[in-house]
């Protein structure tokens, strides 16, 4: 090739202030093949969750890098899209996109301010008049989703979309108008819940970790713990899992465990389980960790970039769970 004149040189170091540094744990430990996991499969969103959560410190530096790519699925509307939630494809804002927002904010502890201002607009626009949040708004249809995603012309608003959103927000003392409707909504799904499923009672219990009023939400915590007893929503044996049947319309294997409603020790749920049952927990949300340093996704899989986006988030969620519970990771 003929020679522009132009001299070629050799990148210019990263500052120490901005580089990334591998983790110093030991090869074979679960934070290092988590590592090599996320550094070959995840987005960058997740790159920049794995970096400030397990290396390094927890610096302002690394939740703006956090930030910055979570900007990336941002839509006109105040809202979320560009499938954050990897199950729901295409641009649009959807309020479980919001919500998934709303827990890497408070996981870096940047839940606040005028991004959340913009938020809760958003939130006012996609609510019922009862200011429940559905699950799905019409607006998904004609981009892929999931099957088992419930797509409607009028939905209806859900406790599995509204109350994680809601207690996140109590949570970082965030007040908008909005919050008044959709509290009292929560409040009456929550403690008006007979049949359920995992999922709703992990929204559920969303709700209650982050609500002010502690000793109402300490109350209707201890009767939920009760249902999900009755019910077999927990495997609390994972030797016995054909004791604990999956709930209708989940896939199969679908199970749920004591450390999937109580992802950190101060939660409401904590209480519904011994020391025993979540040290069995644990122990089985260790050795689920996969030959190739991720964690499975135990839901359907439907396509495989949905699949593959979701295992490392699921991967950090593990990670963390366990570090809370104080196992060691590294």
């Amino acid at each position: 090739m003929a020679d522009s004149g132009a001299s070629v040189r050799p990148p210019r170091p990263l500052s120490s202030s901005a580089s990334v540094h591998p983790s110093s744990s030991s090869p074979r430990s679960a934070l290092a093949r988590a590592e090599q996991f996320v550094w070959l499969t995840a987005r960058v969103l997740e790159q920049r969750r794995f970096a400030y959560h397990f290396i390094g410190s927890r610096s302002e530096g690394a939740a703006d890098a956090v930030e910055t790519a979570l900007d990336a699925y941002r839509t006109a509307d105040g809202g979320y899209g560009h499938a954050l939630e990897p199950d729901l494809r295409g641009p649009v804002s959807q309020p479980l996109h919001v919500g998934h927002a709303l827990r890497v904010l408070d996981s870096i502890g940047r839940c606040g301010g005028q991004r959340v201002e913009r938020v809760c607009r958003y939130l006012t626009s996609a609510s019922t008049p009862a200011g429940a949040l559905p699950a799905v708004l019409p607006s998904q249809r004609g981009y892929p989703a999931a099957p088992f995603v419930p797509m409607v012309d009028n939905p209806r608003g859900e406790l599995l979309a509204t109350g994680p959103v809601v207690g996140l927000l109590h949570g970082n003392n965030v007040w908008h108008a909005w919050l008044f409707r959709a509290t009292d909504f929560c409040w009456q799904a929550v403690e008006s819940l007979g049949t359920t499923h995992p999922y709703e009672v992990a929204a559920a219990v969303a709700f209650l970790d982050g609500v002010p009023d502690r000793p109402r939400a300490e109350a209707a915590a201890d009767r939920l713990g009760r249902l999900v007893r009755e019910q077999g929503l927990a495997v609390v044996d994972p030797k016995r899992l054909d004791a604990f049947p999956v709930s209708p319309g989940y896939a199969p294997g679908e199970h749920h465990f004591p450390h999937d409603f109580a992802r950190v020790p101060e939660s409401v749920a904590r209480a519904w389980f011994t020391d025993d049952e979540m040290a069995l927990s644990l122990d089985h949300l260790e050795g689920e960790q996969q030959d190739d340093g991720g964690w499975p996704v135990r839901w359907r899989r439907w396509a495989p970039g949905s699949a593959l986006e979701s295992r490392p988030i699921v991967s950090i969620d593990a990670l963390r769970t366990l570090r809370a519970y104080g196992r060691r990771i590294d």
